[in-house]
């Protein structure tokens, strides 16, 4: 769920959707779910494969929130062992081994090298950090710590485990495979971990293979849950401002940092959250993008925060910060953050520079954390937790919230959640998620034999160079855009060749568009890689607004709110199109 301070216009067109028509039609089911992050949207899909009659509503566009300011990463989570969280640990790898093999379209393994400026450092403090989870004066760990460390989350990878374990190596041979590297290094450790390098398109695959599951699975974006009473829980169309009422058994708080401001809206004061602001930056900067050897470069600052730089889709994402923060006020990446992150760039890789002219995207977001008092936001648990409210105005309603949460463990927190509900509702298991392939995974080509039948096999009507593109943005669901293209000549965007106006109809058609920023930032990397520029807006506006009905000044509209919403909450500053 994204924040209450985000882009909010309505649409010129004003007119009622298909999806919330069909809410208000039959304004009745065993469970809505409110908040379309990851976690919600993958308990949708799990009730929704067992059956339940279940609807998901989100204020925003799905996974505009917390979920798609992550990290881009599916891991472990290593650093999770010095909090004693071993549940966590050993529960996150498995899901990262099951995401490799049912989500390969976009979850890849990630080499990561962690650069170790010691020997001994730290290892007094862990002990203390372990019991107390107060951080202290802040140390970087050394060698003996870490190498400690991996070894027991090799130990963690071996039920299932689809990666090679931990190396170490020495500075000589170190700066041999990264010779970039800040030579007072005294060892590098590798390991792996995975990669997910779009993770929007991931949660719209689970989205979807929760609607596929039938007509009793029903979700609609930019659709808000602004009360709850008898009638049940009262939602407001953010394109039309029509408000209704949902009725269901069971309600469900999936809203991630926001939970507390939704429950307040729902009528319930709670105090559940406790979340912490994490930025990250986009370079445009082929010297550092090569000086990464293509892997992600993962250490702890000599603050105590974690921090990533990290190759992804032709650019440099560098993060990430670790902050307290009000959910009251939306979370933007600070210029003195960007000031940290290029002090971090210039520890580890001491001979190329980085400047703000080189930053192509910024963005940020709030962990849904835990409340955490005094804990220092590094200690606070990634584990999850479920709470429980009776809803006293409709008996017989229960109030479910998710507290905490993580992109890896999605799956397996969507089981757990599912269960709570239908033990609820008086219902049965009738299948597991586990080992079941996500969205354009199912049918992925693993092997380069294999990809190159799939694109032998695809290639006829689009041609072949086009269809590996297909596979690589969409996985196997590039199969209904490779259908609906084939056999006609394409036409490349003018602002972005590696996009077809057709390709952008089809998106704009089937994957629920609302907004243009909705496509921009979300159904596309045209944001993140630095591709947008006005002309470019106006060009995706004229494309979606045949798809969708909206008149000139409607598409001039979405254009101008794109900009807006870019400079605001991105860092970046659109010239107007010479045609203006």
């Amino acid at each position: 769920m994204s924040p209450t301070t985000s882009m909010k216009h309505p649409s010129p067109s004003a007119r009622t959707r298909a999806e919330v028509a069909a809410l208000r039609d039959r304004p009745t089911a065993e469970v809505v779910i409110v908040g379309g992050g990851i976690n919600g949207i993958a308990t949708f899909r799990d009730l929704a494969l067992q059956g339940v009659d279940v609807v998901l509503v989100e204020r925003d566009d799905f996974v505009s929130g917390a979920s798609s300011a992550s990290s881009h990463m599916i891991h472990g989570g290593i650093r999770y062992l010095e909090n004693g969280e071993f549940r966590l640990v050993h529960e996150s790898v498995r899901e990262r081994n099951a995401l490799l093999r049912i989500a390969p379209h976009y979850v890849k393994p990630l080499r990561t090298t962690v650069p170790i400026f010691s020997t001994f450092s730290g290892i007094l403090s862990a002990p203390l950090r372990f019991l107390t989870h107060r951080q202290g004066r802040p140390t970087e760990r050394g060698a003996a710590l870490i190498k400690a460390g991996l070894t027991i989350y090799d130990a963690f990878s071996r039920d299932g485990g689809n990666v090679p374990r931990h190396r170490f190596l020495g500075r000589r041979r170190s700066l041999a495979e990264l010779p970039a590297l800040n030579p007072d290094l005294k060892y590098t450790a590798t390991y792996y971990d995975a990669s997910m390098h779009d993770p929007e398109r991931l949660a719209l695959d689970v989205l979807h293979d929760g609607l596929a599951a039938g007509a009793h699975a029903r979700a609609a974006n930019h659709l808000e849950a602004v009360g709850l009473g008898a009638g049940g829980v009262r939602v407001r169309d953010g394109v039309t401002g029509e408000e209704f009422d949902l009725a269901a058994d069971v309600v469900v708080n999936t809203t991630g940092p926001w939970t507390d401001l939704t429950n307040a809206r729902l009528g319930r004061e709670t105090m559940f959250m406790g979340g912490t602001k994490g930025s990250h930056i986009v370079l445009d900067n082929d010297e550092l993008l090569a000086a990464t050897g293509g892997r992600e470069i993962f250490f702890e600052h000599e603050d105590g925060r974690i921090v990533l730089i990290y190759p992804l889709k032709g650019r440099v994402m560098v993060g990430t910060t670790d902050l307290e923060h009000d959910m009251r006020t939306p979370a933007v990446c600070t210029e003195e953050e960007v000031d940290y992150f290029f002090d971090l760039v210039a520890h580890v890789f001491p001979g190329i520079r980085v400047d703000r002219s080189q930053i192509v995207f910024r963005f940020s977001g709030v962990r849904p954390l835990p409340r955490h008092d005094d804990t220092q936001p590094g200690f606070v648990s990634r584990d999850y937790r479920i709470e429980r409210a009776d809803v006293a105005e409709r008996p017989g309603t229960t109030l479910l919230s998710l507290v905490g949460g993580k992109w890896t463990t999605f799956r397996a927190l969507a089981e757990h959640l599912s269960d709570e509900v239908l033990g609820l509702i008086g219902r049965s298991r009738i299948r597991s998620t586990e080992g079941l392939a996500i969205g354009g995974g199912v049918g992925y080509p693993t092997t380069d034999d294999a990809r190159l039948v799939w694109i032998v096999g695809h290639g006829d009507g689009v041609g072949r160079e086009r269809a590996e593109v297909l596979l690589d943005r969409y996985g196997t669901r590039a199969e209904a855009l490779v259908r609906a293209i084939e056999d006609r000549p394409e036409s490349p965007l003018r602002g972005a060749a590696d996009y077809s106006r057709e390709e952008i109809a089809w998106i704009a058609r089937t994957e629920r568009v609302v907004h243009l920023s909705d496509l921009v930032l979300r159904r596309t990397s045209l944001a993140f890689t630095g591709a947008v520029t006005a002309a470019l807006l106006d060009e995706l506006a004229d494309i979606v607004g045949d798809e969708l009905g909206w008149d000139g000044p409607a598409r001039r509209a979405e254009a101008e709110a794109v900009r807006r919403v870019l400079a605001e909450r991105h860092g970046v500053a659109l010239a107007e199109p010479a045609s203006l």
